[in-house]
């Protein structure tokens, strides 16, 4: 069976190469020829390429007014309390978590930063479900703000392959009464 794919990918390669080497040979025999198909879908593509910024472009300021996503959300949690604030670093193959205790329903901002390689900052829920993600990179801190809204012990994971031991790289943070 793999020889008779083999032979028909062959084939198949070989005449797709001799249909492009036909219309390269020929391609400069009739050029004048395509001389006013040419300015017709010139001035076609002109006109579609405005009929889609002018549909488009309103929907992308529309969409980009509301960035950046959840900042006016983790300011507080409605009752005027800051964020809690949670510095979170990764290491080779571990989190580091400023506290890991939060109240249900309290604004969280994490501050994601990384001691060696990039890793990826994943929060999951109870039921193992990722509620939320951002990138932990060396030299520089991501901001993620969160809010739980549930009681439970919610997981952090790493999303992005560090070495071997990137599967044991997991942290826990508790959420609930204090």
């Amino acid at each position: 069976m793999q020889q008779i794919a083999w032979l028909l990918s062959i084939a198949l390669m070989a005449l797709i190469a001799m249909a492009f080497a036909f219309v390269a040979v020929n391609s400069g025999a009739r050029a004048a020829d395509y001389k006013p198909l040419q300015v017709r879908a010139y001035r076609i593509r002109a006109r579609l390429f405005w009929a889609l910024v002018l549909v488009f472009g309103p929907a992308m300021i529309y969409t980009l007014m509301e960035l950046p996503y959840g900042a006016s959300h983790a300011r507080s949690n409605g009752a005027g309390a800051p964020p809690v604030s949670i510095d979170a670093r990764g290491f080779q193959w571990r989190w580091e978590l400023s506290r890991n205790h939060v109240p249900v329903g309290q604004a969280v901002e994490f501050r994601v930063t990384s001691a060696d390689i990039n890793h990826g900052f994943a929060l999951y829920d109870p039921d193992m479900r990722l509620v939320a993600q951002t990138q932990a990179m060396p030299g520089y801190t991501n901001k993620l703000n969160h809010t739980f809204a549930t009681a439970g012990t919610y997981k952090v994971l790493c999303l992005e392959y560090c070495g071997i031991a990137h599967h044991n790289m997991i942290a826990e943070i508790k959420v609930g009464d204090l």
